[in-house]
């Protein structure tokens, strides 16, 4: 397990954990988010491949539509 900070938050994930992983494990519709690592937009095609490691600075912000 690696420590890494999610919007701020202190999180516990599998050493080999990807940004996709992360996603799923929050139970978050990658489709209607946007990720940030540490200071670096993350494209929705790289989330796959892109490896998590520890003391790594996440961000996800949701998209929220309405009216």
């Amino acid at each position: 397990m690696i420590s890494i900070r999610v919007n701020g938050e202190a999180l516990q994930i599998a050493a080999d954990s990807t940004v996709e992983n992360l996603i799923a494990q929050l139970k978050l519709n990658s489709k209607f988010l946007a990720v940030e690592l540490n200071r670096r937009v993350v494209p929705r095609a790289e989330h796959g491949r892109t490896r998590l490691a520890a003391d790594d600075q996440v961000e996800i912000v949701t998209l929220v539509g309405g009216g």
